[in-house]
């Protein structure tokens, strides 16, 4: 006869329970604490006035501007200023996004092309010297833009281009070099060597590793460049003022909003559709394009 036991308790075995996500006490600080709070309340309210102030007041009269620049007349709201704005001939902030936009895009891309294989090469090399070039390039984000601007008038006179746009393209792709390169050079050292060297196993030269491997993984780091250089072309407003003159017959948006406001300068119904037409671009540009700045995108590149 076979007698059968069940197993006594302390024989079972015995499940593990599942630890609950912790958190870290940092993390427990910061949602609790109000500071974060009181430091980012004034901040959105100094960034979101100016703002606020232009856009209602480039829907409103002159009259109502002077008496009341924060109300909302819904009353007195009126497209009639922006659409003169628009359509006016004297200083057609529209007719000067095509310029800008040309000016912006062909100065990224000499930009990109120029920095991106020299960040390479700097990131990539050990030696002292080109460190040295590293510290050339950085002297050039310390020197203020307007300090330069009157040397440079003259090297464009010397080699034949003054008031000229490929001077204008030159000299923004000279400004934007420095910062690029910079920013390129820190990202490309995260990445690992070891698919460089892959690469070079395969047959691939510096060249077309830098370009079919390197590159496409610097996505965060170039749409950064893209977006700071960008905003900092279609506001730029010494630059296309002094090396582009008025017989060039070429203006910026920002040089065309000088052109008309300087005339009106008092009236407040010409300024604020002018200054609308210029920045909205560039805010929409920048909440479409600060979703795609994002890291992490060499994880699982190299196994093992």
């Amino acid at each position: 006869m076979v007698v059968i036991t069940e197993p006594k308790v302390h024989d079972r075995p015995r499940i593990a329970p599942v630890p609950a996500p912790e958190v870290s006490l940092t993390e427990q600080r910061e949602s609790r604490s109000p500071l974060r709070w009181v430091l980012l309340g004034p901040l959105f309210v100094v960034m979101i006035v100016p703002v606020y102030l232009l856009v209602v007041n480039a829907f409103k009269s002159q009259q109502d501007i002077l008496d009341s620049p924060f109300s909302i007349p819904l009353s007195g709201l009126t497209f009639e200023h922006m659409s003169a704005a628009i359509s006016n001939p004297q200083y057609n902030v529209i007719g000067g996004y095509g310029f800008t936009l040309f000016l912006v895009v062909t100065v990224d891309v000499l930009c990109i092309a120029l920095a991106g294989p020299a960040a390479y090469a700097i990131a990539r090399s050990l030696k002292k010297r080109t460190q040295l070039v590293l510290l050339y390039f950085l002297a050039g984000t310390f020197i203020p833009g307007a300090a330069v601007i009157i040397p440079v008038i003259y090297v464009l006179r010397e080699v034949g281009l003054a008031n000229t746009v490929t001077g204008l393209v030159a000299h923004d792709v000279a400004s934007t070099l420095p910062v690029s390169i910079f920013l390129f050079v820190g990202f490309i050292r995260t990445i690992p060597v070891d698919i460089d060297h892959a690469a070079t196993i395969d047959g691939a030269g510096r060249y077309r590793t830098f370009w079919t491997i390197v590159f496409p993984l610097m996505r965060p780091a170039v749409v950064t460049v893209l977006i700071l250089n960008s905003i900092g072309i279609w506001n730029d407003f010494i630059s296309p003022q002094i090396l582009l003159s008025p017989s060039s017959g070429h203006y910026t948006v920002t040089t065309a909003i000088y052109a008309g406001i300087s005339q009106y300068s008092t009236d407040l119904t010409k300024v604020f559709p002018n200054l609308l037409l210029a920045v909205a671009p560039v805010i929409i540009f920048f909440i479409y394009m600060q979703r795609h700045i994002i890291s992490g995108l060499t994880v699982g590149a190299v196994k093992g």
